[in-house]
């Protein structure tokens, strides 16, 4: 920082204030308003100051809206690692029943595209029993075995700690012997209801023993559903069958009329497939539309954002528009986006033709999957690709980019704190001078008082 002479500035600002009056009442016998004529010496420091910190505001808008579009870029990467997983919503399955009241199905990414034939027997059911209502509300002490399929009998004790209904209920239920246990009431009564926790053969069951305190008839046997399914006969102890077609489980309703079969398909999920691509195209389009943000420029020079003038943005903007274009050969046709439905618009963003989009996906799934999904030519992967050369840590463009901009601020900051350390130091000297100047220019009166007194007793 220069120096500044402080008489110097002192005669200009009282030069100044002699033709502009802006420091009227300054002068002999008044004095100066020192704080003025300090900021009116330093005004030349302030000022590269200011412009410093303007420098420092511009910085801090663009690392600003650099963040947000690489938090964009890491949503779009996202997007596409979903459109390229192998378990993903490209391999997802999906599986539809002509008729769902008798058996509906689901498919994991695992199941494989085919047809099956069902026909549902009988359902699964599952073992229960009831008691008589009993003629004292206190029962009788005894034992009974409730027998759970081919498990051991487990024995249940009665006495006076469980001798009524609702403690009894209780206490089997804390045995947890594959029971549930509940009292239920009628207009009769109440009754003792013992409900198995499984269906089927595995879980039916039995009760024995020679307790005398309640007497039990079973309401249900557990059986097993019986299904077949292409042709193969199958014994299920659950209505959800899931171990019979690879990735596929089957929830059985209801027997099958007359014994007509129900087919079930497995094909691709078109729904999740679209819904992927279009959460995509929408990542996309929010990177591509806060990039253009920062370009918009118009004629007359107005609008365009922060980072208008950086051309490591440009660079990966036009990485990406490069990226979208991306082709391959083959492929029964699908070899771009534009070839499955999603087009480039003039703006660089995207938009989905969902009748387009729809058709490549029912006429040609595999072709669609192969341009999204391989993992050597795909578009995923290049994207994916692209956007690691655009974000990657200590090499990415625009991860540079930002590097650049906070070393910058730093340095910034750095500059203003070395200014304003110099301007204050500056400052304390000004005024300490000023203040002499000051007080000498408020005695002179005095001073030409006692001059002028003394010169007329010499006369």
């Amino acid at each position: 920082m220069s120096t500044t002479n402080p008489l110097s500035s002192l005669g200009g600002a009282l030069g100044s204030s002699s033709s502009s009056g802006t420091t009227s009442g300054t002068g002999l016998g008044q004095g100066i308003n020192v704080q003025q004529f300090v900021q009116f010496a330093v005004a030349n420091q302030t000022a590269a100051i200011t412009a410093l910190q303007t420098q420092q505001t511009s910085l801090g808008s663009q690392n600003t809206e650099l963040g947000t579009i690489n938090t964009d870029l890491a949503t779009l990467g996202s997007a596409a690692a979903a459109l390229s997983d192998p378990l993903g919503a490209l391999s997802a399955e999906a599986a539809t029943s002509s008729n769902s009241t008798v058996v509906s199905a689901t498919a994991s990414g695992v199941a494989t595209a085919g047809s099956h034939s069902v026909v549902v027997t009988s359902l699964a059911t599952t073992s229960s029993y009831y008691s008589n209502i009993p003629a004292d509300s206190t029962l009788a002490a005894g034992s009974f075995q409730i027998q759970v399929g081919t498990n051991a009998p487990a024995t249940v004790t009665v006495d006076s700690t469980n001798n009524t209904l609702s403690a009894l209920a209780a206490s089997i239920n804390s045995q947890n012997i594959g029971v549930n246990a509940s009292v239920i009431q009628d207009s009769t009564g109440s009754r003792l209801a013992l409900v198995s926790a499984s269906s089927g053969a595995p879980g039916d069951l039995t009760i024995s023993g020679s307790y005398t305190g309640l007497n039990f008839t079973k309401a249900a046997t557990g059986l097993n559903a019986v299904l077949s399914v292409d042709n193969v006969l199958i014994s299920s102890a659950s209505n959800t069958v899931s171990s019979v077609i690879n990735g596929v489980t089957l929830n059985l309703g209801s027997a099958s009329p007359n014994g007509a079969p129900v087919t079930v398909n497995v094909s691709p999920d078109t729904a999740q497939a679209t819904a992927a691509i279009n959460a995509f195209v929408s990542a996309y389009n929010t990177v591509i539309g806060d990039i253009n943000t920062q370009f918009n420029v118009a004629s007359d020079g107005s609008g365009g954002g922060p980072l208008e003038s950086d051309n490591s943005l440009r660079d990966a903007q036009s990485q990406l528009l490069g990226a979208i274009s991306y082709s391959i050969s083959g492929n029964n046709g699908a070899v771009n986006l534009a070839s499955i439905g999603v087009n480039l618009n003039d703006d660089g963003t995207l938009s989905v033709d969902s009748g387009a989009l729809g058709t490549a996906l029912s006429s040609n799934y595999a072709g669609v999957q192969n341009l999204l999904q391989n993992n050597t030519t795909g578009f995923s992967q290049n994207l994916s690709n692209v956007i690691n050369n655009i974000t990657a840590p200590g090499s990415g463009v625009l991860t540079l980019d930002a590097q650049s901009l906070t070393s910058t601020a730093q340095d910034l900051n750095q500059q203003i704190t070395d200014l304003q350390t110099a301007l204050a130091a500056q400052e304390l000297n000004l005024t300490s001078v000023y203040s002499t100047v000051n007080a000498t220019l408020q005695e002179l009166p005095l001073l030409e008082s006692q001059i002028t007194q003394q010169l007329a007793s010499v006369g």
